[in-house]
């Protein structure tokens, strides 16, 4: 059955901001705890026209802040290598899907595929003999692109 679409000004309830899944290369990776920095900013231009003192602006390029993922220590060594291998010099690109789903977590209703992504920064988990909380640690990540797909879409194809 398709979704009906919201017909303007009726209220929509906003989606929940903890069913997401991360998928990076097409491959779901589940112990993801959260995603941050997810904006971009398009840089304002200023221009003069000819014999006008009235100064317009137009859009130049688009910045795509990192995007830091947080996620727990668990004995996988793949981010770690990705994170290793750029700081070494051998950066392998990826592509990289955020999908959100619905509160009840069954259907994907949002995707942001992030193009080209590669690490620039990794955070070691903080370790406290006093704590009894999960050891999380971050990536940051760099990228060329953005786009947003919405319901049930695919991964973005990896370039390698």
């Amino acid at each position: 059955m398709a979704q009906a679409t919201p017909q303007p000004g009726a209220p929509v309830d906003p989606y929940r901001a903890y069913n997401f899944k991360l998928l990076i290369n097409g491959v779901t990776n589940g112990h993801f705890t959260e995603v941050s920095g997810l904006e971009f900013t398009i840089q304002r231009l200023a221009y003069r026209e000819a014999g006008n003192d009235r100064i317009r602006y137009v859009p130049g390029q688009v910045d795509y802040e990192p995007i830091t993922l947080h996620f727990g220590l668990t004995s996988s060594r793949e981010i770690w290598d990705w994170v290793n291998g750029a700081a070494k010099g051998t950066v392998s690109r990826r592509n990289v899907s955020i999908a959100l789903y619905d509160a009840a977590g069954t259907t994907e209703v949002l995707r942001w595929n992030v193009i080209n992504a590669w690490p620039t920064r990794w955070r070691g988990a903080h370790l406290n003999t006093l704590a009894q909380e999960i050891a999380i640690e971050s990536i940051a990540l760099a990228y060329e692109s953005l786009e947003l797909e919405t319901g049930s879409g695919t991964a973005a194809k990896p370039t390698s």
